[in-house]
């Protein structure tokens, strides 16, 4: 019986991918964790890869792996600078990794996401929004950019408005965007979080 995911905006990335004629390759920013999702692409035939900065998450997603029978060649890796050659990838994502460091930076990722990304390839990236409930909180960096704390440890979480990562591909075609806003409970509170989700054509 096949894993279903929690991130549950990348079966929609999926479909979008399985649409295409492009060599099934993908490209995972941020792979680490408990149940990574590129085990649902390996399901569907998916030569996967991913980076991940935290050597703790790369273990954690690799004994999922090995439990799991899949190859998902996730690695320690910094996606400001990522050590593949231009056009690896026909596919390549950020999936709530990419706002966990300041908007210069995120620009500065997205372009290495776009550079690895073959012609006609897709790219999938998503963002917090300023509808977030905790956008506002913590040390304030500027710019809806503030260091505030995750499992007690500080982690900066930048936050846009629906319409600002658009410059980011401005040299990309449009093929899906998402303005969301989830309503759910979280520990016994109930908190509201804001994504805008892109699917982008190169």
């Amino acid at each position: 019986m096949n894993m279903i995911y929690k991130q549950t905006p990348l079966y929609r990335f999926l479909m979008f991918c399985n649409e295409t004629n492009l060599e099934r390759t993908i490209l995972d920013c941020g792979a680490g964790g408990e149940t990574p999702p590129l085990g649902l692409f390996a399901e569907h035939g998916y030569t996967t890869y991913g980076i991940e900065c935290d050597p703790v998450q790369i273990e954690i997603a690799n004994t999922y792996a090995r439990e799991k029978g899949y190859t998902l060649n996730i690695n320690q890796g910094d996606m400001r600078k990522l050590d593949f050659a231009d056009h690896s990838f026909s596919f390549v994502y950020s999936y709530n990794s990419i706002f966990h460091m300041r908007k210069k930076e995120v620009n500065q990722s997205i372009q290495e996401l776009k550079r690895v990304l073959k012609p006609g390839g897709l790219l999938f990236a998503n963002f917090l929004t300023v509808n977030d409930f905790r956008c506002g909180d913590g040390g304030d960096l500027g710019e809806n950019q503030y260091e505030q704390f995750d499992d007690d440890l500080p982690v900066i979480h930048s936050y846009y408005s629906s319409d600002e990562p658009d410059v980011m591909f401005s040299d990309m075609e449009l093929l899906y965007k998402e303005d969301r806003v989830l309503e759910r409970i979280y520990e016994g509170t109930q908190i509201r979080q804001g994504f805008v989700d892109y699917i982008m054509k190169k």
